[in-house]
């Protein structure tokens, strides 16, 4: 059975997240399905990449103009699901969200490479494209207008974080027996871990 080794999901979640980076077999350990609700009440999910975690909570960034930056300001709600197929495990958590301090969104802007950078001042992310090449011909406008000089951060480029309230560990067993461990925020703060049937 899966063994408890702590009652923080976040240093849980860290131990299997670091399983997943080491596994040669997973590409892209950080990519995470995002689902928001949308303003007529519909889900909707997208695959983004994981860029931090603390027992603040999980951080990813985005256009705060894309459909998924417009709903998470309407309702401050998401959920993030992970499946890990060589590893056969997933984790899915659901929490409030909460805009990053301009600070931090500098920060990790600063240490992406160039080339997204300023792929991030052309992409008008979700709005209809006429081309591909006029998505090229943004680019090299921004090529030009930085040309020499750091690329500083969109003002409209944000990070997100998903504090959580419910977070849930799930590890494939023989004859369908799977572990579901379930950690839930109390009113008081504290973690509540709940083993359940699979």
């Amino acid at each position: 059975m899966t063994r408890v080794r702590s009652r923080s999901p976040y240093r849980q979640f860290v131990r299997w997240f670091r399983d997943a980076q080491r596994s040669r077999r997973i590409v892209f350990p950080e990519a995470m399905c995002l689902s928001t609700i949308d303003r007529r009440g519909h889900p909707d999910g997208r695959m983004v990449l994981l860029k931090g975690v603390s027992e603040r909570g999980l951080v990813f960034y985005t256009n705060v103009h894309s459909v998924k930056g417009k709903a998470l300001l309407v309702r401050p709600q998401a959920s993030l699901t992970w499946y890990w197929e060589p590893l056969r495990r997933q984790v899915r958590i659901q929490g409030r969200t909460e805009l990053v301090s301009d600070e931090e969104a500098d920060a990790y802007f600063r240490s992406r490479p160039r080339a997204a950078q300023l792929s991030a001042w052309a992409s008008r992310q979700s709005a209809p494209l006429a081309s591909r090449s006029l998505l090229e011909r943004r680019v090299q406008a921004f090529e030009k207008r930085f040309r020499g000089k750091p690329v500083p951060r969109p003002p409209f480029w944000v990070g997100f974080r998903v504090v959580p309230v419910r977070v849930e560990f799930w590890q494939e067993r023989p004859d369908r027996l799977h572990d579901r461990l379930l950690f839930t925020k109390t009113a008081s703060g504290r973690w509540k871990l709940t083993r359940l049937y699979p």
